[in-house]
């Protein structure tokens, strides 16, 4: 036996309704180490940690922890900081008006008599000890984001955590403030901490891991070294594709983009709060697409051309004109549309009638003072009910009651009815039937043949490939390629978004 293994997962199963979410799962941690959990969106990363963290109870299986190897029943988040395993999640959940030091103990000890200079003088040696720059006395919300992941993690470890779960710490931190949180953990690896590091930055992993466990669809892919993963193989473990290059294009797709065509959007150097500077451009009928990994910046990038997040910087022109969007209303105006990554969270309004979610966009557009009379909202939700074949008992069925799919379609109707010159669709086949997902690309691909431009982005390469003449690929929020024509295979993309150590496996 491995006397260097801290926890030890086996066999941990778990299933919601009509989901099995984690199936035969096992995850191993060794004393010192940096352990990546990699996995696209719904591998089951999330469920794992949080059945490690008594967040959610396992259905069976096994979880053993510490040099003794015991096996320990975690029913609640105490339960697992009881057991010395801390959680830092991406959000931070400490308190922005209170200090460095209030939030180092807050919540621990008797309240009733409280030393607070000598609190201050332990959290000011914790931060010394840990070399995070920062004074015990500062105001934590007056502190970079990297400050105060590092602060939390500072609470975790001066509660004695043995193992500590990263979960996308570097979300929002840029290259100097990663530099800092990584010389954090390195020096918490040197004091024996175990890390669980949750990211989709692979240039981080590599930097900074030394194993990576794979998770697809809920299940066990494998553990590896990373010595011994090349990246292009990561991925390919990660979506669940060997590729050889010789994947065909369906004969519908569109091939070449007619550089003729006048601009329909133009963008330069455009920034927003949650998306790095980009160019970028599509022509009048042209399907592009932006590609990578989950969290890559591809749904940032688009958030941005439609003004969903609060623009820093860069020109626009629409029509070769130029415009200010500083908010979707904006983008409305200048008949683009945008169908979002989250469709529940962004796209539907649950307890709205179908014909209600249908002609939203185009009744923000005319005021909310001015509303349709019942016939014209009838006559349009009749209309693309039909066209686009969404299944509903009744125009007024809540489109909560509707399946995956057709909430798309309703979503897709919605924007279809404000007559778009350029169109946004972010994962719009995602967690609906194959059925589904071919007749919205038959409708991208007759909605390109109009005239109508459109920039398409799916998880699923094959997809991409079926559907775009152009492809902008994407790495760490970065633009690190584009490729047009034949240029366009399924081994240039995924060793693009691996880079140059891709390139040489």
């Amino acid at each position: 036996m491995d006397n260097n293994i801290i926890l030890s997962m086996r066999g941990i199963n778990k299933t919601f309704p009509g989901v099995r979410a984690l199936q035969n799962v096992d995850f191993t941690l060794r004393k010192g180490e940096i352990h990546a959990l990699m996995g696209e969106n719904g591998a089951g990363k999330s469920t794992l940690v949080k059945v490690l963290t008594g967040v959610y109870q396992k259905d069976s299986g096994h979880i053993s922890f510490g040099e003794e190897n015991k096996e320990v029943v975690i029913k609640s988040p105490q339960d697992a900081q009881k057991a010395c395993i801390s959680t830092v999640y991406q959000e931070i959940t400490l308190c922005p008006n209170l200090s460095i030091a209030e939030n180092m103990f807050i919540g621990r000890g008797n309240y009733t008599f409280v030393n607070w200079r000598a609190r201050e003088k332990k959290a000011e040696e914790i931060l010394k000890k840990l070399k995070i720059p920062a004074r015990a006395t500062q105001q934590l919300g007056i502190c970079s984001l990297a400050v105060q992941q590092m602060v939390a993690i500072a609470r975790a470890v001066d509660m004695e955590c043995k193992v500590l779960i990263l979960d996308e710490p570097t979300s929002s931190l840029d290259e100097s403030e990663v530099a800092l949180l990584f010389s954090l953990m390195r020096d918490l690896k040197k004091r024996g901490v175990s890390i669980v590091f949750i990211t989709h930055f692979l240039e981080q992993v590599y930097e900074i891991c030394d194993k990576i466990t794979v998770l697809r669809n809920g299940e066990l892919v494998g553990e590896y070294e990373i010595k011994d993963l090349p990246r292009i193989e990561l991925i390919s473990k990660m979506i669940g594709k060997k590729f050889d290059g010789t994947s065909e294009l369906q004969k519908e797709k569109q091939k070449n983009i007619d550089v003729t065509a006048p601009f329909v959007y133009e963008a330069e150097g455009l920034s927003s709060t949650e998306a790095r500077p980009f160019d970028f451009n599509i022509r009048k009928g042209e399907i592009n697409g932006f590609t990578g990994l989950l969290g890559s910046g591809r749904s940032e990038c688009v958030r941005a051309i439609f003004g969903a997040d609060k623009i820093t910087s860069g020109n626009i022109r629409v029509n070769g004109k130029i415009v200010k969007i500083t908010k979707p209303r904006d983008a409305m105006e200048c008949r683009i549309g945008y169908l979002p990554e989250d469709r529940k969270i962004d796209g539907i309004v649950a307890d709205l009638s179908v014909r209600d979610n249908i002609i939203l966009a185009l009744q923000v557009m005319k005021g909310f003072f001015k509303p349709f009379s019942k016939s014209d909202a009838e006559e349009f939700a009749d209309k693309y009910i039909s066209l686009l074949g969404i299944k509903t008992a009744s125009q007024d069925t809540p489109i909560k009651s509707l399946s995956g799919g057709n909430q798309q379609k309703v979503i897709l109707a919605r924007w279809l009815l404000t007559n778009p010159q350029y169109l946004i669709l972010d994962e719009p086949t995602r967690g609906i039937d194959v059925g589904t997902k071919f007749e919205i690309q038959k409708l991208v691909l007759k909605l390109a043949q109009d005239g109508v431009s459109v920039t398409f982005i799916s998880s699923e390469i094959d997809e991409m490939l079926n559907t775009c003449s152009r492809l902008i690929v994407m790495r760490d929020r970065n633009i690190v390629g584009e490729m047009t024509g034949e240029e366009m295979t399924q081994a240039n993309i995924m060793h693009t978004i691996a880079g140059e150590a891709g390139q040489n496996d």
